[in-house]
Order: C-alpha cells, then sequence, then structure tokens
C-alpha cells in the first residue's frame, strides 16, 4: 500500500524553493505525493520536476471571508476525492485553511507546519483574529512540526498550541540547505562571477556588504538604510550589495529606497534566480541580516554553507540560525549603532570573517544537510501513519546522517 500524501501551501514558490528535493525523497520511499496551491506557473514547474499530480486551489493572501469560504470548500471537495491518508499544510492561509478542511473531512493524519508565527509584527484586532486562526489550525492537527525552536517557544507562550503535540525535527529549518553541491565556495564557476562582479563595478579591492531577501519594511530595511550611512562613513572601501526585488506589499518607504538608488556605493541588481544566488554570495564579505521576525531564515544559512559570517537581529529564527559570537554576531532589533559597529567590526578584521565564516560552514555541514529534513520528516510519516494504524508494512528504509557527518 503506498500512503497518499497531499502537501497544501499559499503559494507554489514554497513548493518549488523550500521543498526541493524533499517531495522526490518521500516519494522514492514508497509514497504517492501530491500538492496543491494557488494556481500558476511555477505550480506546473513543481509537478514536472518531482512528476506529482498538481491542484491550483486559488488562495487569497490578504483577509479576505468570502474568498476564504471558498477556499476551505475547495479544499473540503479536494480531500473528499483523493482521499488522502496524511493532509501536510503550511504557510499563513493555506495552513490553517487546510487543517481545517482536513478535520472537518475527517482526514485520518493532519499536520501542520509552521514556518514562521503569524502574529509577529501585528497589533490590535488583526493581531487576535490571526491568534485564533493560528490556535484553531493548531487545534485541528494532529501534529504541528515548527521549523525552529524559537518559533515553538512563542506558540506555547501565548498559549497558542500545548507543548505535546508541538515539535522541531532533526535540527531546524524549511529544508536544510545543500552545502555540498549548490552553496559551496569551492564548487563556483569563477568565471561567471567575474562577469558579475564586472557588471555591476565592483572590484576586489572594495569589502561588500550584502544583504539577500525580499525588500519589504518587515526585513528591516529602513534600519539597514540607517546602519549603512554609518557603515559607509567609517569604511570608505565598502560598497553595499542589495539582492532581491520590491514587492508591492508592505513595501519599503519612498525615501528608504530613494537614499539606495542616490548612493554610488550601493548596487542593486534587482531580482536574481535562487540557481545564480551561490554566485551573489560569493562577492559578500559580510551578510546584514536585520529582519523584524523569522521562522527559521534560509539567507543565514545559504551565507553559512558560503563560509560568510552573518550580523542578524536577535528575533525568533535569526537565533536558531546564527551561533552569536562564533558564526555572527545577533544584535537587538532596531539598534542602528550595534547594528553598525557589529558589521564594521567584520569589515576590519578579515581573520574575524575567515573565523566565523569557517565555524558556520562547519555548522551547517553537521547539522542543516537537506537529507536530515528529509529523512526526519519521512520518519514522521511512517511514525504517525503506524500509529493510526494505517500503515503495516515497512517502507523503504530512511537516511542515514552517520554515514555523511564529515564534508567530502
Amino acid at each position: 500500500m503506498r500512503p497518499r500524501l497531499l502537501h497544501v501551501c499559499t503559494v507554489p514558490i514554497t513548493l518549488k524553493l523550500f521543498m526541493r528535493g524533499q517531495i522526490d525523497y518521500v516519494k522514492s520511499r514508497g509514497f504517492t505525493v501530491m500538492a496543491a496551491a494557488s494556481p500558476g506557473a511555477e505550480l506546473e514547474d513543481v509537478a514536472q520536476r518531482d512528476e506529482i499530480d498538481v491542484f491550483p486551489i486559488p488562495f487569497q493572501r490578504e483577509p479576505s471571508p468570502l474568498k476564504d469560504l471558498v477556499s476551505l470548500a475547495l479544499l473540503m471537495r479536494l480531500f473528499m476525492r483523493l482521499k488522502p491518508h496524511i493532509v501536510h499544510s503550511s504557510t499563513s492561509k493555506a495552513g490553517p485553511l487546510a487543517m481545517i478542511a482536513a478535520w472537518l473531512v475527517r482526514v485520518p493524519i493532519r499536520i501542520y507546519t509552521l514556518r514562521g508565527v503569524m502574529i509577529d509584527r501585528r497589533t490590535g484586532l488583526m493581531r487576535n483574529i490571526l491568534k485564533l486562526l493560528e490556535w484553531l489550525a493548531c487545534r485541528c492537527a494532529g501534529q504541528v512540526i515548527s521549523v525552529s525552536p524559537s518559533v515553538s517557544e512563542v506558540m506555547i507562550a501565548e498559549k497558542l498550541c500545548r507543548p505535546g503535540k508541538i515539535k522541531v525535527l532533526a535540527n531546524g529549518s524549511s529544508n536544510g540547505v545543500d552545502a555540498e553541491h549548490r552553496f559551496n565556495p569551492a564548487l563556483m564557476d569563477r568565471t561567471r562571477a567575474r562577469e558579475i562582479r564586472d557588471k555591476l563595478h565592483i572590484s576586489d579591492e572594495v569589502r561588500v556588504v550584502g544583504f539577500i531577501g525580499r525588500l519589504v519594511s518587515g526585513k528591516g530595511i529602513a534600519d539597514l538604510a540607517s546602519a549603512w550611512l554609518s557603515i559607509r562613513e567609517q569604511c570608505n572601501e565598502a560598497v553595499l550589495l542589495l539582492v532581491g526585488s520590491e514587492e508591492k506589499q508592505a513595501p519599503v518607504d519612498f525615501e528608504t529606497m530613494k537614499l539606495f538608488r542616490n548612493d554610488p556605493r550601493v548596487r542593486m541588481p534587482g531580482f536574481v534566480k535562487n540557481e545564480d544566488l551561490p554566485l551573489y554570495y560569493d562577492m559578500i564579505d559580510v551578510v546584514i541580516f536585520p529582519t523584524e521576525s523569522e521562522g527559521f531564515p534560509n539567507v543565514p544559512l545559504e551565507a553559512a554553507a558560503m563560509e560568510i559570517p552573518v550580523v542578524a537581529t536577535k528575533v525568533t529564527g535569526c537565533v536558531d540560525a546564527v551561533v552569536n559570537g562564533s558564526t555572527g554576531i545577533l544584535v537587538e532589533p532596531g539598534n542602528i549603532n550595534e547594528m553598525a559597529e557589529a558589521v564594521i567590526t567584520y569589515l576590519r578584521d578579515p581573520a574575524l570573517c575567515v573565523r566565523h565564516g569557517h565555524s558556520a560552514r562547519e555548522r551547517v555541514l553537521k547539522d542543516f544537510r537537506p537529507q536530515f529534513v528529509w529523512n526526519a520528516v519521512f520518519e514522521e510519516y511512517v511514525h504517525l501513519l503506524k500509529q493510526s494504524g494505517i500503515l503495516t508494512e515497512e517502507l523503504r528504509p530512511g537516511y542515514e546522517p552517520a554515514s555523511t557527518a564529515n564534508e567530502p
């Protein structure tokens, strides 16, 4: 018997990026895997890449009671038709709706993955609505998986999920990071890296401060701009590299973006394909990550794999991704002077960059290989299937971490 697993996410980019390799890993070990997300070309990309059936379900990212009820009804109809043994949902809108729908139609195993905390940065009525939605999702789920210990702590402290129902798999993160093949400085295409560097007019003599991510207000871009003013004044050889695109949702204020655009020492290449990100990391001496909250951010792990220290805010998710004083420096959110001084410390001490960068890569290889996450997810599925009496036979064995504990 092949257990039927259905993933549900708000947008297909979650499936495409955060579940790269994981779907195929579980499928190859005896599962029939399917996925549902908002319609779009990326959903079809996932279908072709992982050779699975996908189902478009429209989700409205912002609160919209009528449209949300339509999405809920469509999910219930889909679940009744497909009869999955497991519904595994995540992300802010699809996550709770899929858990409610799965509970209503009595899907045997319901797993809710928290990739962040919805109530972060929210106040007033909206915060209360989101708290209710998060609590309801955890209530309807049979198992709640958190991508980081700090997210679990918030959920328990806010009484949104009871301690015995929530867990972190492996060492956390959504999907680990491929430090052996993709984010490996030893495997860089030096010709392409040089072409990009020349195109951006970044000479080998300058020191590069890098931010990689969406240019939205929640990523602390305004604080980054303020810190940069201090950094550029004290470090004449430094340039700032902003890799990412602006978004209409939660946009950065006009004056902040104007400051960046008018600064001759700021480089803004815009959107970069995920496949090309290692080439941009390769130019960076220190990553600055002033976000207001995260689940378990990928950028600090990717930077770590590329042997780059990270200056990040001491917020949910970042405290799990960065080891203060070993793989980077954690600063208080909103403390511009502390943030600037931490970056300047690295710019003025290349040897410290090397030491912390080396420690960071060692940690990623030891704790955050993608296979560790894939196997932990697979084992969780098997455990819940056996616990429910659905699975009575052994599936193919999973990954053995001990065999690749050290870098080849």
